[in-house]
């Protein structure tokens, strides 16, 4: 098996087996969600993506911000993360489709923003995987990469040092971004979140 195969294969088996239950890892986070979501900038009637979405936790901020006429699509490779996100409702805010985020089946600009929280760790490989999110965004669309908890809060509550080559440092995500054709802004790597949200480049 190749590596990227076994790597997927390998992501699949570890959320599959935390699929149930998954949310109580991060209770109460549903404000700084709702606040990264904010930093997208969306507006009524926009067209949403949620890459990695697991259980879907971001979907009923991304519907609020996009509104009846917006479209909200959440995509994971997980389907027990899928059954877990129907199982909660999500699937009332926005389409479930069971897809690998580093190979979409939509079309080019499809999307006036994506939100992907923890995604960027998991993906096989980063600068595909961010050039295939820039694809499917439209020039001047926006990208949120998000997690609950800053990485060195992260890192400490797993009992972990932080890795030096981590891709989500800013000097080395910021380069990546800047390789798959996103700009990069706004950066908060502090205890209460991590969030780096980018500009598709016209």
């Amino acid at each position: 098996m190749a590596r990227t195969q076994r790597d997927r294969q390998q992501t699949r088996e570890f959320f599959a087996a935390r699929a149930v239950g998954w949310e109580t890892r991060y209770p109460d986070d549903t404000p700084v969600y709702a606040a990264a979501v904010g930093e997208l900038g969306l507006r009524p009637g926009d067209r949403a993506l949620d890459a990695g979405c697991g259980t879907a936790r971001a979907l009923p901020q991304l519907r609020a911000a996009v509104g009846p006429s917006g479209t909200v699509v959440g995509v994971d490779v997980t389907p027990e993360m899928l059954r877990e996100a129907t199982a909660l409702g999500r699937a009332a805010d926005g389409a479930l489709l069971e897809a690998d985020s580093e190979q979409l089946p939509m079309r080019d600009g499809a999307f006036d923003a994506v939100f992907a929280a923890g995604l960027v760790n998991h993906l096989t490989d980063p600068s595909a995987g961010l050039r295939e999110l820039a694809r499917v965004t439209r020039a001047g669309g926006r990208l949120a990469l998000f997690h609950p908890l800053g990485r060195a809060a992260l890192a400490a509550r797993r009992g972990h040092t932080l890795e030096p080559d981590d891709v989500r440092a800013q000097p080395r995500i910021g380069r990546i971004l800047d390789a798959t054709g996103w700009e990069l802004g706004l950066f908060d790597d502090s205890d209460a979140r991590y969030l780096a949200v980018a500009v598709r480049r016209r």
